[in-house]
Formats: C-alpha cells, sequence, structure tokens
C-alpha cells in the first residue's frame, strides 16, 4: 500500500467514520476510510434472507427519527421509512402478562426513570440504586434495560443514563437501516479486509500501520469502538488517558435472533411478548416485524453473553423454550431459524454499543477530545446524549470532519 495515499485516514467504516468520510470527501479534501471488515456499516448490518426480507441483525431502529438524519438520508435513498408504532409503545401480548400486570409494571418503570431524571443533579453510582427496595417489578425493569444498555443496571452510571436523549419517535427502514448507512459511503475511497492494528503519532506524519501496510497521513479520525481502544499498544506512544477512557464507556452486549413463524395471522402485526416477567435472564419478542411471519427475538446484557459462549443454537433453544411456555408446546413446530450474529463474538467490535460504569460518565468527553489537532475521535462513545446509537455516531463524525477541515485551514493560513 502507498504510504501517501490521503490527507486524512478516517479509522472504521461505520455510522461515524462513514459520516466523517462523507463530510471531508464533499468538502474536496482527499480522504480514505479504512475498515477492517469485507463491508461497510460497522455495527449496522442487514442482511437478506431467502425472501428477500431485509433484516437488521445490528441496529434497527431509527431512535429520536423527527431529528435522526440518518431518517432523511434513508428517504434521500429512496427507501422506505416505516413509521410504525413501535411495540414497546403499545400492550404486550398479555400470555403471562395480564394487563393489569402490565399497567403496574409501566407505573414502576415511570417511577424508576423519575428517579433518574432526577439523579441527575445528584452524585452518580449504580443505576441499580434507584430501584425499589423489593420491588416486584425490579428484574423486569433491569431486563429491558439490557435491551437499551446492553448491561445490568448495576453496571451502569445514573449520570450517563439520565443523560440519554430521546424524543421518543421511532421508526424503522424497510430496506434496512444497516443498507442504509453502508450506501452513505458507497462512493467514498476506501480500502476494505484492512484491520488496522496501531497508530504511530510519533514523527511528523502519522503512521497507521495495517494488515495490508502502512499509510501516513496529516490527520487521522479514529471511529473504532471502545472495545478496540481499550487496548493499550493501539496507539504509539500510548495514550494511557484514552484507554483509561475507553475502559470506563465498555461494550454491552445486545444480540438478535430471527424466526419464521408459520401461521403468523394469528398474532397483531408488530406485537410483543415478554419471555417472563419476574427474572432479569429473559427475551423479548417482536412478532411479525412489518407484517412479515417472522418473529424477532432480543437477548440482553448477562443473558445474551452467556448464551454467546455457548453457540448460536443456544439462543434458538432458549427462545424455543419461553415461546413454547408462553404459547404453547405444539408452538415450537412453528418456528425455524432464518438469521442471527453475535456481536460479542465480532472480533471488530467485541459488544454491541457503549455504557459508562458509575462514576465514569464524563468519560464521553475525554475520549472525544482531540490529541494535537492530529487524532480525532468519533463514534457513539463519543456522544454525550447520543450515545447507543447509529445517529450518535453520525453527529459525533460530523464533529470530528469539521475539526479536521478548521486543523487544515490553521495548518495553511
Amino acid at each position: 500500500m502507498a504510504s501517501d495515499d490521503a490527507e486524512v485516514v478516517i479509522v472504521g467504516g461505520g455510522a461515524a467514520g462513514l459520516a466523517a468520510a462523507r463530510r471531508l470527501h464533499d468538502s474536496g479534501i482527499r480522504c480514505l476510510l479504512v475498515e477492517a471488515r469485507s463491508r461497510l456499516g460497522g455495527r449496522a448490518f442487514t442482511v437478506i434472507d431467502r425472501f428477500g426480507h431485509a433484516l437488521d441483525v445490528g441496529c434497527g431502529w431509527l431512535h429520536s427519527a423527527d431529528s435522526n438524519p440518518w431518517s432523511g438520508i434513508a428517504e434521500a435513498q429512496g427507501r422506505q421509512v416505516d413509521r410504525t408504532l413501535p411495540p414497546w409503545m403499545r400492550p404486550a401480548l398479555p400470555m403471562g402478562f395480564p394487563l393489569a400486570e402490565q399497567r403496574a409494571f409501566h407505573d414502576a418503570a415511570d417511577a424508576f426513570y423519575a428517579r433518574l431524571d432526577d439523579a441527575e443533579d445528584t452524585p452518580d453510582r449504580a443505576a441499580a440504586a434507584l430501584l425499589e427496595p423489593g420491588g416486584r417489578w425490579n428484574n423486569l425493569i433491569v431486563a429491558v434495560n439490557t435491551f437499551v444498555t446492553g448491561t445490568e443496571l448495576e453496571r451502569v452510571s445514573t449520570l450517563d443514563l439520565a443523560r440519554y436523549d430521546d424524543t421518543g419517535v421511532n421508526w424503522r427502514v424497510v430496506e434496512g437501516y444497516g443498507t442504509t448507512i453502508a450506501a452513505h459511503g458507497a462512493d467514498l475511497p476506501a480500502v476494505l479486509d484492512c484491520p488496522v492494528l496501531r497508530i504511530d503519532h510519533s514523527g511528523h506524519r502519522l503512521r497507521i500501520e495495517t494488515a495490508k501496510g502502512a499509510i501516513t497521513a496529516d490527520w487521522v479520525i479514529v471511529t473504532v469502538p471502545t472495545s478496540i481502544l481499550a487496548t493499550p499498544e493501539f496507539f504509539t506512544p500510548a495514550l494511557p488517558g484514552k484507554t483509561e477512557a475507553a475502559r470506563g464507556l465498555p461494550l454491552g452486549l445486545d444480540d438478535k435472533l430471527f424466526l419464521s413463524l408459520d401461521g403468523a395471522e394469528e398474532f397483531e402485526k408488530d406485537s410483543r411478548l415478554f419471555g417472563h416477567t419476574d427474572r432479569v435472564a429473559t427475551a423479548a419478542y417482536h412478532l411479525r416485524p412489518f407484517g412479515r411471519p417472522q418473529i424477532e427475538c432480543y437477548f440482553g446484557g448477562t443473558l445474551a453473553s452467556d448464551l454467546e459462549t455457548q453457540g448460536e443454537r443456544a439462543f434458538l433453544d432458549f427462545a424455543v423454550s419461553e415461546l413454547a411456555e408462553r404459547l404453547g408446546s405444539a408452538f415450537a413446530r412453528r418456528v425455524k431459524p432464518i438469521a442471527m450474529y453475535r456481536w460479542g463474538a465480532d472480533p471488530f467490535a467485541r459488544g454491541s454499543y457503549s455504557y459508562a460504569l458509575p462514576g465514569k460518565a464524563d468519560l464521553r468527553e475525554v475520549l472525544a477530545a482531540p490529541v494535537d489537532d492530529r487524532l480525532f475521535f468519533a463514534g457513539e462513545a463519543c456522544s454525550r446524549h447520543d450515545f447507543s446509537t447509529a445517529h450518535g455516531g453520525f453527529f459525533t463524525g460530523v464533529a470530528a470532519a469539521d475539526q479536521v477541515i478548521a486543523a487544515r485551514q490553521q495548518r495553511r493560513s
């Protein structure tokens, strides 16, 4: 690989890297996107099933969709944005969860989030401290939050969780969120299948050592997950402040399993079912997403991690067991696996999205801070209010690109 390929190298081709590269490329700045995988999109990943349906095995919801830039990008690409109310904003199926109990659960969850809002002005601590002592619905509140943070509330900062900003509007892209994000980089100069091993910032120019050789550049935007940045040898000389910040902002884990469903018309489109309501180690089931004859199964936190160690079959067995318990033993014969992805086993992700450990919420700003006006950082973990989302990645990617543009103009003046 040539050593002077670009003024700016963007490390990582996920939402943040693509947003940064797009801004630089459209500004006429010579840049190169370097991606470890054979595809663009990062933790946004759409696969196509045998019926031609797009399945988002990575991020799938346009959260804060009314202010999410990916909504407009999807529509500009000619994609169909589905504005159907998400299943968590309507009553769940009553099997094992009567409507009266659902109302009691939502009251308890609302009270928990009210305490969380008040906690923004108090010393940081584990979000589990805000649960009602001995509360009937504590386990389900924690289970639902594993789908939000990828881990249990004992490990989550109250301050960080309280800072998360959400307009409450959630849409989906019929052709896939991952498809939309990857297509945003379709004409960008990029090298795929090219893991970055180390970034050497000791010299006059930056040296990016990759599996395909070294690249030199004037500026680098780093968008890899905190699971990668937590490795001290990623930078030479080491950047202990970045390593510490990354370790305080680990990736939680959420995995999805898609099942086909015979006789799907029995269930209302976009309905929801919980496996259990009395334990944390349970999955949530989205029946007939987009009206398709499918079930989208969600596994979070320790449950997802434990199942990953056992392999993909363990996810299927767990889901079928819970569904059969709720819907009858014969239901097991009505479902078959279609697709899934284990994000903890992905060597370039090692998890799903970031959360802050108690006392570590302010490390997002530390992670995002430039180094010597040559190394810049972006990604959902760098976002104070939009972490764990693709639009958080987008906003931080554009911000990092703008910082590069400013540094470039200053050097030339």
